[in-house]
């Protein structure tokens, strides 16, 4: 199982990386696994300001569709538009080229609300 140690997570099971002041999110390695093959993201919300845990956009498996809860709160800057194209980069690559969207954070300090990747581990039973 893939968890890198740069990166924060949330207990809905997506990442986050921060530069500066704006982060890039996507779900983790293990919830790309538990979904199966990704064949769709939806994200309508580029431009508009989100609360953390709000839902941001959702992701479509064969098998299930499943809400993208909002890390921290921000504005949505962009969305991964090569996932409309292939959505399987989530299940291949879920940190690099299979990330979701990139929004501008509110306030930093609420990154400290977040697992570390030992703390996801333990969430997870790694």
């Amino acid at each position: 199982m893939n968890i890198p140690k740069d990166l924060k997570y949330t207990k809905d099971h997506e990442w986050i990386s921060i530069d500066g002041d704006v982060a890039t999110v996507g779900i983790t390695d293990f919830a790309q696994r538990e979904l199966g093959d990704i064949v769709y993201v939806e994200v309508e919300t580029v431009g508009e300001t989100l609360e953390a845990d709000d839902v941001f956009g959702t992701v479509e498996a064969v098998k299930t569709v499943s809400d993208l809860f909002l890390p921290v709160s921000g504005e949505i800057l962009e969305f991964n538009d090569s996932l409309e194209e292939t959505p399987e980069d989530v299940n291949s690559d879920p940190y690099t080229k299979g990330w979701m969207i990139r929004l501008k954070v509110n306030d930093i300090d609420d990154l400290n609300e977040l697992l570390n990747s030992e703390q996801y581990k333990d969430l997870i039973g790694e």
